[in-house]
């Protein structure tokens, strides 16, 4: 898992990197929480979705954003660190100029970025959004929403009450040709346990293979 050092737009980023063997392999960036509240690419369920993508087969991802460990320059109120991932998108479609496809996933504060790429990146072909703060940002400028994902969360979550998150999820649903994936977790707070985390890696899992498999047999029907 070599670490790697790029270009941010206020400064170098650290971040870590695995590349598939396989020429044209998609590529997932993935996302960690709030910088002011403890938030690093080193947190459990960024590294478990980050090993997860590998596994998957996936040119994979996970960085510190600007302030957070070697990452250069200071937290900039969620604007700047938007520009953080898309600098870390061209680091990963520069090294990957083949890749057959584009995914972002992101963690609490790390969705709602990963939400706002996603809008700057109209060739993205899925996310994943996990604990998605859907109370605590607007994600109105999901209109409209360029593809579907996976958005997955927590059914106890003292910090942003499920209804909030499935609110936004039926409004994305209305969108024409967009499916969002919506999957709660009983029992499941804002911050997952080493078990919760494992499951959140397996439907996210789920989810990716399935699209992935459904674009191959689209490409296959060609």
């Amino acid at each position: 898992m070599p670490e790697v050092m790029f270009a941010g737009p206020d400064g170098r980023l650290e971040g870590r990197y695995h590349h598939a063997k396989q020429p044209n392999a998609p590529t997932a960036l993935v996302l960690h929480p709030h910088p002011l509240h403890g938030g690093t690419m080193n947190n459990r369920v960024v590294h478990a979705l980050y090993e997860r993508f590998r596994a998957m087969g996936f040119s994979t991802l996970r960085f510190n954003f600007r302030g957070v460990g070697k990452s250069q320059g200071r937290y900039d109120g969620g604007i700047g660190e938007i520009s953080d991932a898309t600098a870390a998108l061209d680091f990963l479609q520069a090294v990957n100029p083949q890749a057959s496809m584009l995914w972002v996933a992101g963690y609490s504060f790390g969705a709602y970025v990963g939400m706002q790429v996603l809008m700057r990146r109209p060739e993205m072909g899925g996310f994943v959004s996990i604990a998605a703060p859907a109370s605590h940002y607007d994600f109105g400028f999901l209109a409209p929403c360029p593809c579907s994902g996976l958005i997955l969360h927590g059914e106890a979550d003292e910090l942003v009450p499920e209804p909030s998150v499935r609110k936004l999820v039926d409004k994305l649903n209305t969108q024409k040709g967009i499916k969002i994936d919506y999957r709660t977790m009983p029992g499941a707070g804002h911050v997952f346990t080493p078990e919760q985390t494992e499951k959140v890696a397996d439907a996210t899992q789920d989810h990716v293979t399935t699209v992935l498999n459904r674009a191959r047999m689209s490409m296959a029907a060609d």
